[in-house]
């Protein structure tokens, strides 16, 4: 199963889900069976173009934004167990993450140091669609959707939603986190009258 396959089955469910549908019903307006509906949100069919325009017509949508990543899940790759490709002998590539859509990004080194008062930050939830990209330089960290923190130390790489409340909580003397986060400028969630 693809990345790709993944994120078009994680979000034609939450579209379905969030303008009240049915399976059956979402598959009878797409023109499709309720077989390939279902294998779609599973992540196992392997949707045509005239699919993936069947169920963003039914939506109300456009393919984009079945085709863009929409807050997730967590997403922890361990240090331990990434993969680097060799470009050649001076130049070695690791692969963190990728996200489709519109926006803008904004990338950052921080650097963060363990004091009795403030080795937590906690933060509001941003714009609708707001993702964190974290990756631990050195040192140890705590970071996430307050109700999803995951411990990340040196190599770890994490992304996670920031369009919910979160924070990063220093763990060891000191750390250096690269942060990348991606705000979308599109409107993430509408109900099918504002569309």
């Amino acid at each position: 199963m693809s990345e790709t396959n993944r994120m078009v089955a994680r979000n034609v469910r939450r579209f379905r889900q969030e303008r009240q549908l049915s399976l059956g019903d979402l598959a009878r307006r797409a023109g499709l069976s309720k077989q390939t509906l279902s294998k779609i949100e599973q992540g196992s069919g392997n949707p045509t173009v005239d699919s993936l325009g069947a169920i963003a017509d039914a939506l109300q949508l456009t393919v984009r934004r079945l085709l863009t990543e929409w807050g997730t899940p967590v997403f922890v790759q361990r240090g331990a167990a990434a993969g680097w490709e060799n470009v050649d002998p001076a130049w070695a590539v690791r692969a963190m993450d990728q996200v489709y859509g519109s926006g803008y990004v904004r990338t950052m080194i921080l650097r963060l140091r363990h004091s009795q008062k403030e080795h937590r930050r906690s933060f509001e939830a941003g714009t609708p669609g707001t993702l964190h990209h974290l990756y631990v330089i050195e040192g140890e960290v705590r970071a996430g959707p307050l109700k999803d923190l995951v411990v990340l130390a040196e190599g770890d790489f994490a992304r996670f939603p920031g369009d919910a409340g979160h924070q990063v909580e220093c763990l060891s003397a000191g750390a250096t986190l690269h942060v990348v986060t991606t705000v979308p400028l599109v409107p993430q969630f509408t109900t099918a009258r504002e569309v």
